[in-house]
Order: C-alpha cells, then structure tokens, then sequence
C-alpha cells in the first residue's frame, strides 16, 4: 500500500466531509452579502440620495447596508462552527495516524522508540490543524469575496470590471510561480526544527554519559549548529515574504490604480459618482482584503500545512504498509507445529542468538541456544545488569538479535506482525502501566470479552481481592498517580493472567509485592496453561520453576535449582545472597 500524499490526504479528508463543507459554503454565501451589496448600496445612497438632495433617502440605502452587514456578521459566526465540524476530526485522524505509527514501530522486532515522534504529535500536528483550518478560511473567503465584488463591480460597471479582473489574475499568476519555491524553503524549515528536536532530545536524554565523558563542548557544539542551521532556514523564509509583496502590489493596489486612472473617462461616458465611489469600495473592501488574505494565508500557512503534512506522512505510514510486503503472518495456534520425529514445537527457541547494545559494544548475549517446551516454568536469575531483561525482550519481540534467531510456537518473531505476535505472548515489565478508568476496564485491556466471572476468578487466583475490594471493586474508577508500584504491578499480573496468549513473561513484575503475594502471583501462573518465564529478584521463584537460567559471568548455565548450586558459583552465591534475606514464616518456598 503506497503511501498518500498531501493532495490525495487533503481530498480525501475533504470528501469524507462533505456535508460539513456544504454548510461551510452555505454560510459563507451568507457572509459574502455585504461584499455582494456593498458597492451597489453605497452607488444608490449617492446618487439617489445624498446628491440629489434626499438625505432620508441616502440614509436609507446605508441603513440598507448595514442590515447587510449585521447578516454577514451572523454568517461569520456559523463559518467558524462550521469550520470546527471539518478540522478537529481531520486532527484526530492525524494524531491517531502519529500515534500507531509510533507505538508500531517501538513494539515491533528490532523496533525503537522515536524521540521525534513528540515533536510530530505536540508541534506538527496542531501546525497542520490550525493551518488546515486558515487554508479553508483563505480559500472560501478569496473564492466567495472576490466572486461577490467582481459580480456587484459588474452590475456596475462591465468594462471596469474586466480591468480590475486583469491585474488581480497577473497578481495570482505571479505568487502561483513562485509557490514551488517557497515550500522548498518551508521544507529545509521544518527539517531544520525536527533534527533540532532530536539533537536536544538525545542530548537531554544522555546528560550524565556526557558529563561523564566531558564531552559538554562537544554536545554544546552539535546542538548549537542545529540552532544555527534553523534560525537560517528562518531567516530564507523569511526573504520570500518580498514576492508576496509582489503579488499584492499587482493584484491588489494595481486595481485601485487603474480605476482612479479610468475615473476621468467613466464619468465622461455617463458613469455617476454614486457608481464610481461603489466601484472603490468594491476594489478596497473586497477584492484587496480577499487577495491579501489568500497570498498571506497560502504564503505562509499553506506552506506550513503542505511541508509539515508531508513530513507526518512520510514518518508515519499505516501501519498496514510499514512492514515490509509479505513479511507479516498470522500467529500460529499453540502446539499447531511439530518438530521432526513427531516432537513438539517447543514454545520457545533461542538459537545462536547474540546481542550487543552497539556495533563495538561487548555483547550481553553471545551464542545463546534455549528452548522452553510447551507449558515449561523457567526462571532467569543474575546479578543486575547483565543482561536478563534483555534476554525477556528478546524473547518478547521488543529486541532483534544481532545474529541468531528467535521463534516462539515455530515462527521467527522477527517475521511476525505486532497483532500477531501480541497473541503469542504477554509481557509485564518492572514499571507496570495502569491507565485512567474503571479497574475492569484495566482489567480486560487484552481481552475485552472477558465476563465478570472470569474477571472474579482471575482476582481470587492472584490474591488481588483485598486491593480490588480497597479500591471500591471493578466498577470503581481509578487513578494511576494514587496506586503505589505494588498494586499497580497487581493490576498489571491480573491483566496479563487473563491475557489469550499461551506465553507470559514476567519481567521483575512482582518485585514491589511482598514475599506471600509474590508466592501467590507466580503459583497462578504456573497453574495458568501456557509457558512462564520469570525474571526472578528473589530465591523462592528460582525454586518454583522447572528450571532455572543463571547469568554467570560471560556465560549461561541452564538446570535445576538442585543441579546449579554445583555448576555455577554465580548461583551459589546468590541462594547465599538470599538465604540471608529474612522471609516471613508461612513463605511457600516451593511449587504447590
């Protein structure tokens, strides 16, 4: 699927809106009255009333007038309703579009997250809201202004008519020839900015590593040419603003020139004065504000709008489109697969899988060979640092391994769509996530058809009653901010429990909860069909898992919590570590 453009995105949001714009336009025919009757009235008030001698008269068409403006000003009102009906659905679908594009390409194989994808979501994507919105104001306002004072020019006037028409085409001829400059300019503007944003942001990010290296001046210098580069890309916009001069002088003072020229000749031929100063207001307060508002607008918002669309579109495609063209499958069912020989596929496999955080860095995973069997309980212990929540987000999908693969029920995680891979496994990282909402809403997040009784049973199994009944039960509505990590990795276990997926990788998940409740978390899970790797703080879950996976220096030594005291000193001194910690009696050490 190819990418839209900024024409085929525009149209389209156009089309999808049509009967918002179709009330857009009614009322805007509204308010072009005054631009419509305007010079006419001012015409009869003159001649009719003010220099024939009847004042009353004279009042009366200007009173005339002013009825007429008090419409339009009624009409001016309903355009901006009207307005908000076509833009604010237009930004939602843009920031809709920001937000999957981001998420998707965090959460898939290899993926990262972009730090520009701020700038998109807070900065470009109210530029092009707001200059949508001033384009569609420009246009219809150019398109039903000028139309109505060249119709009331002429009623009044024909030839005049044809002669101010020309110098307004020659004025729009000219600022159209240049449009293509222009957006090059506003282009190397917002491209300036973006790189500026990411070289902050990664500069702000890094602050400690760059103190710690000295490399302030270094960094200093590097954010300082980005300033540099857009304050000149700044300043070239700028310069363009002289052939929208250009272009107004031609379409929208030329006008009022050559009629004041022509004045001599109209009246000779039988034009009165009333129709003369009608014919000026025509120029003054329709034509020429119109023009103005339409170079300015196009000149300055429609460039913002046309390059900063463009960039969203470029950044962000569909997520149908962002991978690669017949690289997605759909998930295999668990236990679908058979190894040769008639084994089973295993649920996990790791093989010959090496990771490094850097071209040159020393690798945290080399040569990594594991397999988890269909429904296995494994646990990954270690000191910190050394590599076992990367192990887990590899695992996950999160990560691509630098050589090696990854294959969860048979198929390469790297070749699997996000949706795909979301129903193989479940993740539940330290820093669990609790959204603003109904605890059962929580709750269901990944499986919303989850009835109340399912959701009853799965509070019982993980020991969560006394936190749902504290919290008003699962209708209560709940704020993320007044959970402490404890509960909200609670919350975070009770949600991946009822998760479909036959794979649950617990990642320091349980870390805030106390030993009992821990106990109770990990035991559900194991009771729980499907395969559970845990990424273990404490002794008590290396003993509940069928085996254990221990990080032990360079290397990784895979047994049972009996056999690995022997083989891996690592370990030893860990359970050393651990025996010492104090337990509360009653602690299930063991698996049930």
């Amino acid at each position: 699927m190819s990418r839209p453009g900024v024409r085929r995105t525009t149209w389209d949001a156009l089309r999808a809106r049509r009967r918002q714009l179709g009330r857009l336009a009614a009322w805007s025919g509204v308010e072009s009255v005054p631009a419509l009757l305007g010079g006419v009235l001012v015409a009869r008030a003159v001649d009719q009333g003010f220099l024939a001698g009847r004042f009353g008269t004279g009042l009366a068409w200007l009173g005339g007038l002013a009825v007429a403006v008090l419409v339009g000003a009624v009409g001016t009102g309903q355009v901006y309703r009207s307005l908000g009906a076509v833009v604010e659905p237009f930004r939602d679908e843009l920031t809709t579009r920001v937000v999957d594009a981001a998420l998707h390409e965090a959460t898939r194989a290899g993926g990262r997250a972009d730090s520009a994808a701020v700038t998109r979501l807070t900065h470009q994507v109210e530029v092009v809201r707001d200059t949508f919105g001033g384009l569609l104001m420009v246009v219809r306002g150019f398109l039903f202004t000028a139309g109505s004072a060249l119709l009331g020019l002429l009623t009044l006037a024909p030839l005049l008519a044809g002669a101010v028409a020309a110098p307004l085409l020659v004025g729009l001829v000219v600022f159209a020839a240049g449009l293509p400059a222009m957006v090059a300019h506003q282009r190397a503007q917002v491209r300036a900015g973006e790189e500026l944003g990411r070289a902050a942001a990664t500069a702000l990010g890094g602050h400690r590593d760059v103190v710690a290296c000295g490399a302030q001046d270094r960094v200093v210098d590097e954010v300082g040419r980005r300033v540099t580069a857009q304050a000149h890309a700044d300043r070239t916009l700028a310069r363009m603003a002289a052939l929208r001069s250009l272009s107004l002088g031609l379409g929208g003072w030329l006008p009022v020139v050559v009629l004041l020229l022509a004045v001599p000749w109209l009246v000779r031929n039988g034009l009165s004065t009333g129709a003369v100063l009608g014919a000026l207001v025509y120029v003054t307060t329709g034509l020429q504000p119109a023009l103005h508002a339409v170079v300015q607008g196009v000149g300055g918002g429609g460039l913002r709008y046309a390059v900063t669309l463009d960039r969203i579109l470029r950044a962000c495609p569909t997520v149908e489109s962002a991978g690669p063209p017949g690289r997605a499958r759909p998930a295999p069912r668990p236990g679908a697969h058979a190894a040769p020989g008639g084994a089973a596929t295993p649920a996990v496999r790791l093989s010959g899988v090496t990771f490094r955080y850097g071209p040159h860095a020393r690798p945290v995973l080399a040569d990594l060979t594991l397999a988890l069997a269909a429904g296995e309980h494994l646990a990954v212990v270690g000191p910190s640092g050394v590599g076992k929540s990367t192990l887990a987000a590899l695992i996950a999908g999160l990560a691509q391994p630098d050589s090696g693969t990854v294959h969860l029920a048979g198929a390469p995680v790297a070749a699997l769509a996000p949706a795909a891979l979301a129903r193989l496994r479940v993740l539940v990282p330290q820093e669990a996530y609790v959204r603003t909402g109904s605890l059962a809403d929580n709750l269901r997040y990944l499986r919303p058809d989850a009835d109340e009784a399912t959701l009853e049973s799965a509070v019982d199994a993980l020991g969560a009653r006394p936190l749902i009944a504290r919290l008003g039960g699962l209708a209560a509505e709940i704020d993320p901010a007044a959970l402490s990590a404890g509960e909200r990795q609670l919350v975070a276990a009770v949600r991946a429990y009822l998760a479909p997926a036959p794979l649950v990788i617990l990642d320091e998940a349980t870390c805030h909860l106390d030993p009992v409740l821990e106990a109770t978390v990990e035991d559900a899970f194991a009771r729980r069909p499907g395969t559970l790797v845990v990424v273990a703080h404490r002794i008590s879950s290396a003993t509940r898992a069928d085996r254990v996976l221990v990080f032990d220096g360079d290397r990784q030594v895979l047994g049972t919590h009996e056999e690995l005291p022997a083989r891996s000193p690592t370990y030893r001194e860990l359970v050393g570590l651990w025996e010492h910690v104090a337990v509360p009696s009653g602690v299930p050490l063991g698996r049930p």
